[in-house]
């Protein structure tokens, strides 16, 4: 059976070091997996490592575990992608947060736009915030990933294009161009800025503002793709041509 891969909140941890796992992870070691002593596991806390760890005391609440060893976890890809992904209704977005995290993206903010169509602010924002980090971090368990993506603030899709940024920009656009094969380069360390639009596509009024903020326009292909398909296959793209896929 496949060890079973469970993240900890720390900011360290160390070969020796008795762990009591925290209420999600009890749970899912203790409850729905019904480890017992004896069993082994594995940790990871975002350092990058994977912590192997033997069950010492496992109930339904409560699984304490000793760290066996420490190994660095080889599985991040040379390319470092900061997915801006205007939010999309119901569960795409869940989705897009999801699948992007398997596939490598680093950093994931969540945009507004003209045509967004979803309204949120304050407490549910900040509820939703939450629920996409915890997404993010079932999909490190599930795909193997020690590095945990930061899921940052929401924001305009107009101050995100502003920040500073030494990143290759990219912005999908049906009137590109060429695709990303044509790119030739990337900023440096390897850096990418991708902003996916919403359903409708950004405004003609956000477009040229990308292209005020240096943005380079990039298509997909002859087909007009969700912007849940259209965020996947750019990020499969990137790492096809500039990563570790393929």
């Amino acid at each position: 059976m496949r060890i079973p891969r469970i993240y900890q909140a720390a900011n360290q941890l160390t070969v020796g070091q008795i762990v009591e796992l925290d209420e999600d992870g009890a749970a899912h070691i203790g409850r729905v997996l019904r480890m017992s002593a004896g069993e082994q596991i594995s940790l990871f806390c975002g350092d990058g490592h994977d912590y192997l760890a033997e069950i010492s005391q496992s109930s339904k609440k409560n699984v304490s575990v000793k760290i066996l060893s420490s190994t660095v976890n080889q599985s991040e890809s040379p390319l470092d992608l900061h997915l801006g992904q205007v939010i999309s209704r119901g569960d795409r977005m869940d989705f897009t947060i999801q699948k992007s995290v398997e596939l490598g993206v680093t950093t994931i903010t969540p945009l507004f736009s003209e045509r967004c169509g979803v309204k949120l602010s304050g407490d549910r924002l900040e509820k939703k915030i939450q629920q996409w980090q915890k997404i993010v971090i079932s999909a490190c368990e599930q795909s193997g990933r020690s590095v945990v993506p930061i899921v940052r603030a929401a924001m305009d899709v107009s101050q995100w294009c502003q920040e500073p940024s030494s990143a290759l920009k990219l912005n999908l656009h049906p009137r590109a161009a060429h695709g990303i094969n044509g790119l030739t380069a990337l900023g440096d360390g390897n850096k990418v800025r991708l902003l996916i639009g919403p359903e409708g596509g950004l405004s003609e009024q956000e477009i040229t503002m990308t292209e005020q903020f240096a943005f380079t326009d990039v298509l997909l292909g002859p087909r007009v793709l969700r912007t849940e398909t259209a965020a996947l296959t750019a990020i499969t793209a990137l790492q096809l041509k500039f990563g570790d896929i393929g």
